[in-house]
């Protein structure tokens, strides 16, 4: 029962690269990207731009190689887990991402409702943010719920509508944009570079702990692999850019009050909430999935359902104020995590895994509890102490070399 439950059959794998592309675009067109970007403002203009390009070339890709394991072997993420953490280890790993994923639908949410209140208010004189929660979040529940099958053709007309959208306001924020004054703009301190690095790399990162639970839908591993990197690397630093030099347009780290001011209205109101949906619901999804690795007697559907109602609930009470430091708190937890389970995957057991064992998994592998303990340990080091350098990079590293060296070292 387990096995027909989380191994997906070659027969029902239909998805193609482009679908991978457009999946992984329809994720980064995002309110939340757009606000990531104007938190860089401070780190200037060359600084900023620099942060968001190579961010993205960092992050991207331990994310679409976590994507392989699901393409190459038909299993979700947290259950590729099992590997290396061993069957208790993979269900801890689940507990932290069904937190994470809860938090990120709860913000997703309530940025999309503030943003839709701020702007209702502007075109109509009316606001209802409990009203806005919602349609958000009900809405990306029963998007989450049509299944694979459907992902593929709703997420293309979206896509493709949003980035029109986008392109109209990317034209006009740059218009209001000269370039002597993009030249001027020069860091004033208050964020280290390092540490805005770190920023943009959470946003792909975040998603690792779920890239699988769609790739392992995909008929041809490379064309997912590509699909996942570009998609997600061209949208999603547009995005960050975007947010970036609204900010520097309008003086405000708020991306929607520079909207509203600069007459976006209509397209505004239109992003904001079918972008909202075309992202939350791939969280809602992977809790789903994720708690199906601990009970996989569950429906599908019936989980969706059930976290699609709980994310949001939670948005009512979400300290969205606390943004900066979730993101900090899921580069700790799953930049060492998932540093163990790719090197385990790509160097120690060299793509070769028994899905069928890992049904039948020891409880947990001590070793590779350690060296997660060790990345993050690295990860809260470097950000609380030494902010002039990344957090990610050393806490990925480290933890993948310790799991290395301790396995060896074991073996003799």
């Amino acid at each position: 029962m387990e096995k027909e439950v989380i191994l997906i059959p070659q027969s029902k794998r239909n998805l193609t690269g482009l679908d991978f592309f457009l999946l992984w675009s329809g994720a980064a067109i995002s309110m939340a990207e757009i606000w990531a970007g104007g938190m860089l403002v401070s780190l200037g203009f060359w600084g900023g731009v620099m942060a968001i390009i190579i961010g993205h070339i960092v992050g991207n890709t331990p994310l679409s190689l976590g994507g392989i394991i699901g393409s190459e072997w038909g299993i979700s993420s947290m259950f590729s887990i099992r590997a290396a953490f061993g069957r208790i280890g993979s269900f801890v790993a689940s507990f932290f991402n069904i937190i994470q994923l809860l938090g990120w639908t709860a913000i997703m949410v309530i940025i999309c409702a503030r943003a839709m209140d701020v702007i209702s208010i502007k075109m109509f004189g009316y606001n209802n943010r409990f009203l806005w929660i919602l349609i958000a979040g009900l809405g990306s529940t029963v998007w989450a719920m049509v299944g694979h099958r459907w992902w593929k053709w709703i997420q293309r007309i979206a896509v493709v509508a949003l980035a029109a959208l986008c392109v109209v306001m990317t034209y006009v924020v740059m218009a209001n944009l000269p370039l002597s004054f993009l030249k001027n703009m020069v860091a004033d301190g208050s964020l280290p570079w390092a540490t805005g690095f770190d920023i943009v790399i959470a946003m792909p990162i975040s998603w690792l702990p779920l890239v699988a639970d769609y790739s392992r839908f995909a008929k041809s591993t490379k064309s997912a692999y590509r699909g996942t990197w570009w998609g997600y690397f061209l949208v999603s630093s547009w995005m960050f850019l975007l947010g970036f030099f609204l900010s520097l347009a309008t003086g405000q780290s708020d991306p929607i009050p520079g909207m509203v001011a600069m007459g976006f209205g209509v397209i505004a109101f239109m992003v904001v909430l079918f972008s909202t949906i075309t992202t939350t619901f791939l969280d809602i999804y992977s809790t789903a999935v994720s708690f199906m690795n601990i009970k996989p007697r569950v429906k599908e559907k019936v989980a969706t359902f059930i976290f699609g109602i709980s994310g949001t609930g939670l948005a009512l009470f979400f300290p969205v104020d606390r943004y900066e430091s979730f993101l900090y708190f899921i580069g700790s937890i799953f930049i060492p995590l998932f540093g163990v389970v790719l090197f385990d995957y790509f160097v120690y057991r060299k793509r070769n895994v028994d899905v069928n064992q890992l049904l039948h998994q020891k409880e947990y592998d001590l070793l590779a509890w350690l060296a997660w303990a060790g990345g993050f340990v690295i990860y809260r080091l470097f950000l609380n102490y030494l902010p002039v350098f990344s957090a990610s990079l050393p806490s990925l590293f480290s933890s993948g070399t310790l799991y290395l060296v301790l396995k060896k070292w074991i073996k003799k």
